[in-house]
């Protein structure tokens, strides 16, 4: 409510909240008690009518900032010093004010805002009370021996539990700052992990578009090209090429519908030999570019996902080979190795600066091999044709074939 606003902010939780709805309430029955004793137990004209109003003052200032806590005209500080005059006026009343300063004690710590502010407010309590009561007996050992002792042990008590009560709260509401600001990051985490999930994903569907559509789809424009040059001077080459153009079309179509449909791993852990799919793919290069191939296949099993890393390794190698290396001869070697298995690339071609290359196919298959654990090595220099060694561990389960 009203209190718990004041002292912890828009953190408090429910249970404060609570407590101080049933406070209040028994704030109200105290209000009531102390007007019926008044009235009771008082003589006419004896200060009764003015503690009467006293009270009454109290009670009209708490129901306005009860019933208008967050109305900026009421001012939790008005009520507060309402309070600490009403109660120097019924000290000076000898009426039972001790009632009424020990059933507020807590609202200086509710409305006080800070530590400070109701410490203050508190301190003004009692001095108002002891000065009543002081104007009205004077020093007097009634004054001194209960009077002033009881109230400042009240008081004492009060600042105790109050200075508690804030160091609670305080807490509760630090709590709920961390747990929010806690939230806040892991929000942040998650919609992070997802943006690198799909630039992960975008990436990959890239690599693979790559390694498989886009080498299918040049390597058909360097076979039209061929065939439609030698179509009057060799239709028999040309009609081959043709073929050769329709069988990549196909492996690409097939390719496509792979790269659209389900992305499982249904298949990853399942064992089986990576040279024949290597040995067609060699072939095919031959078929299409005339170049001679020295192939050492080892008929060793791996994993599907190693098989896979193994044939875009070769495919992207190869398409280096025809596009840029005019090279005439071009060694492929599948070995067995202690720790997994070997593929070893060379050409005699014109080689290049590895650290000046910008492609995209060394970086993919580069990616590629390590995310298998394994590492992609390039050597070349200028006039000195090219070695591309891929080394990749073998999974469990698959390292018994040789």
């Amino acid at each position: 409510m009203i209190g718990m606003t004041a002292l912890a902010g828009p953190s408090a939780d429910a249970f404060w909240a609570t407590s101080l709805r049933r406070w209040n309430a028994v704030c109200w029955v105290l209000f009531a008690a102390m007007a019926v004793g008044i009235a009771a137990l008082g003589r006419p004209g004896g200060g009764m009518y003015e503690a009467l109003a006293l009270l009454g003052s109290v009670v009209l200032c708490y129901a306005i900032l009860d019933r208008f806590p967050d109305n900026p005209v009421v001012r939790p500080h008005g009520y507060l010093t309402v309070l600490v005059l009403a109660l120097g006026g019924l000290a000076y009343l000898r009426t039972s004010y001790a009632a009424l300063f020990m059933v507020t004690l807590p609202h200086y710590w509710m409305f006080g805002r800070t530590p400070r502010i109701s410490m203050g407010f508190l301190g003004l309590a009692t001095a108002s009370t002891l000065l009543g009561s002081w104007l009205q007996q004077g020093w007097s050992a009634e004054f001194l021996g209960e009077t002033a002792v009881s109230t400042l042990i009240v008081v004492a008590v009060g600042v105790l539990i109050g200075l508690w009560a804030h160091s609670v709260v305080a807490q509760s509401t630090e709590r709920a700052r961390l747990i929010e600001e806690l939230e806040r990051t892991q929000a942040q985490l998650s919609a992070a992990h997802q943006r690198q999930g799909a630039a992960d994903e975008r990436e990959r569907l890239a690599r693979e578009i790559h390694d498989t559509l886009a080498q299918g789809f040049a390597s058909i424009v360097v076979l039209a090209e061929a065939a439609r040059a030698g179509m009057a001077a060799d239709p028999g080459r040309s009609a081959q090429q043709l073929r050769s153009i329709e069988s990549t079309a196909r492996e690409n179509l097939a390719e496509a519908r792979e790269l659209v449909g389900p992305g499982g791993q249904a298949g990853a852990a399942v064992a089986g030999s990576a040279a024949p799919a290597l040995r067609r793919v060699l072939d095919r290069f031959v078929e299409d570019t005339g170049l001679s191939v020295d192939a050492d296949l080892a008929d060793l099993d791996c994993d599907q996902r190693t098989r896979i890393a193994l044939l875009r390794c070769t495919q992207e190698s190869l398409a280096n080979v025809r596009k840029h290396a005019r090279a005439s001869t071009v060694g492929v070697v599948l070995a067995r190795r202690p720790y997994g298995v070997e593929l070893e690339i060379t050409d005699d071609g014109a080689g290049f600066v590895v650290e000046e290359s910008r492609g995209f196919g060394l970086d993919g298959m580069r990616k590629r091999v390590a995310e298998l654990g394994g590492r992609l090595t390039v050597t070349s220099s200028v006039g000195d044709g090219t070695r591309i060694l891929a080394s990749i561990p073998l999974v469990r389960g698959t390292e018994g074939a040789a």
